[in-house]
């Protein structure tokens, strides 16, 4: 397994000032920074590859999928523009040396509505249309898409991985997988572990949090049962602390971080892969 953290524990967004944070994972043992592509004018992408191959640090992309970047909008420019930002992330993979792109990229996070059973069917059908079409784009290049369940209070569309297996069914595309996050798997899923076997092989990200985003280890996350059914699967993949600071209003208001989870955000990193990598050892 090759251990990650995300820049959103530090920073938003990755920029040339925020190399920094390269740096940093690797003084803390992590072989992977997940960096989010929040807004590509803002990532030097050669300099930035140049700078991870000279620590010796993987790069993963993940993506941010705001209002405006919906492949199962309603609007048909939003669609497009959602399309577009998806290969967008392909291209910053290419250039980073991601194997894969993560993110909720059927939809827009926070997009919650009480649809009815037709209009539920127009939002799968926009998705799976678009989806097919990122990824062949993604195929072409080499890059695998790791779509990623989200709980009930951030998207109305896909909340476990029964719905994902089903939209992995649609799709029908072997470079189209999961990013599972434990976090959201706390809330929606009935039981960790079986859901987790019942990915399996389509895993292709794993984030590591616990139920409150702070240190993996310090709550109620079930890690035995996750570190199990990994093992049951034969996961040899990427394991990614994904935790959020509160000093960035935009993003703390995103996913309602309203207080400090930790000493210092140093501590959610160096305390988290510790506790990691004994459970999975």
């Amino acid at each position: 397994m090759k251990f990650g953290a995300s820049t959103f524990i530090w920073a938003s967004p990755f920029s040339r000032q925020t190399f920094y944070l390269i740096d940093k994972v690797k003084a803390f043992g992590f072989d992977v920074l997940e960096i989010c592509i929040e807004d590509p004018q803002t990532i030097p992408v050669k300099e930035t590859r140049a700078y991870m191959d000279d620590c010796g640090v993987e790069a993963l992309v993940c993506g941010a999928f705001g209002p405006n970047r919906d492949i199962s909008s309603d609007d048909r420019a939003v669609r497009e523009e959602g399309l577009a930002y998806i290969k967008t992330c392909v291209d910053f993979a290419v250039e980073l040396g991601s194997p894969l792109v993560s993110g909720p990229m059927y939809s827009a996070t926070g997009k919650t509505r009480l649809l009815t059973p037709s209009q539920q069917q127009q939002q799968w059908n926009w998705t799976v249309e678009n989806m097919k079409k990122a990824a062949d784009y993604a195929g072409e290049r080499g890059i695998k898409l790791a779509v990623e369940p989200l709980n009930r209070f951030e998207t109305d569309l896909i909340n476990t991985v029964e719905q994902g297996m089903e939209l992995l069914k649609r799709i029908g595309h072997d470079n189209v997988g999961f990013l599972l996050d434990t976090f959201h798997m706390n809330i929606e899923e009935k039981g960790i572990g079986d859901a987790i076997r019942a990915a399996g092989k389509h895993i292709f990200n794993f984030h590591s949090c616990e139920n409150d985003r702070g240190v993996p280890g310090t709550g109620h996350v079930p890690w035995a049962e996750v570190t199990q059914a990994l093992k049951d699967i034969d996961y040899n993949g990427y394991i990614v602390i994904e935790a959020f600071t509160s000093e960035i209003t935009e993003i703390a208001k995103a996913v309602s971080m309203w207080r400090q989870l930790a000493p210092t955000q140093d501590a959610i990193a160096a305390d988290g892969i510790s506790f990691l990598k004994k459970a999975l050892a």
